[in-house]
């Protein structure tokens, strides 16, 4: 499976693959200049993903190393490769501190780094902030590039084209998704900001900006 380059940036590269029946979708980002490598969500599919970190280690100038894993939310499908491949790499996870039980109890897991809105995940200089988007479920988080223009979020099922992840028809699930995305995504972030979601094509905040009002209404 060949990756898709989806950014070439100053200090690091980022990479795509779909994978499974669900297509998900898997990001590496690899640091140039020492190889170091942060994957987002490692859904399925062992043997793709070891040909996303082998893609991704053309890109640096060093032996490349998967050092840490971020799940975005631990739903089954983002999560299924996520022991193997940490087995198999000696990688850390991560992931938000109110979904590691679920983590735990389906995987086997215990992500060693629990992450809450506004701390920040390190591999050898590159930095993501972690913004967090309660709702789809109560740990769910994104990550936002720090350096480098446009800013890329990595929005897992919070926020795709067209609206917010899903929220099982609860209006206080909901509420809670559009605030966290209006207020922590939109109202801080530029139009050209880049949306790359765990299903499906990404877009940017600028697109998705004018329907905002659609969605508060259509409460979905």
């Amino acid at each position: 499976m060949t990756s898709q380059l989806i950014d070439d940036r100053p200090d690091c590269t980022v990479r795509r693959i779909s994978v499974s029946a669900m297509e998900n979708a898997v990001y590496l980002l690899t640091v140039k200049a020492t190889g170091a490598q942060l994957l987002v969500d490692a859904a399925d599919d062992i043997d793709a993903l070891e040909s996303l970190l082998r893609d991704g280690a053309v890109d640096a100038a060093a032996p490349a190393r998967l050092e840490l894993i971020v799940t975005t939310h631990a739903h089954w499908d983002h999560t299924r490769a996520t022991a193997e491949l940490a087995r198999r790499t000696g990688a850390r996870v991560a992931i938000g501190a109110a979904d590691a039980g679920q983590l735990r109890g389906e995987r086997g897991v215990d992500a060693g780094i629990l992450l809450e809105h506004g701390d920040r995940v390190h591999v050898d200089g590159l930095e993501l902030e972690v913004v967090a988007l309660r709702g789809h479920t109560p740990g769910s988080v994104a990550l936002a590039t720090t350096t480098g223009r446009p800013v890329l979020l990595f929005t897992g099922d919070s926020l795709f084209p067209g609206g917010v992840g899903n929220t099982g028809n609860d209006p206080k699930r909901f509420a809670s998704l559009l605030a966290d995305v209006a207020e922590r995504l939109f109202d801080r972030f530029g139009d050209d900001a880049r949306v790359l979601p765990g299903h499906g094509e990404t877009t940017t905040l600028g697109a998705e900006r004018p329907a905002l009002p659609e969605w508060r209404e259509r409460g979905w």
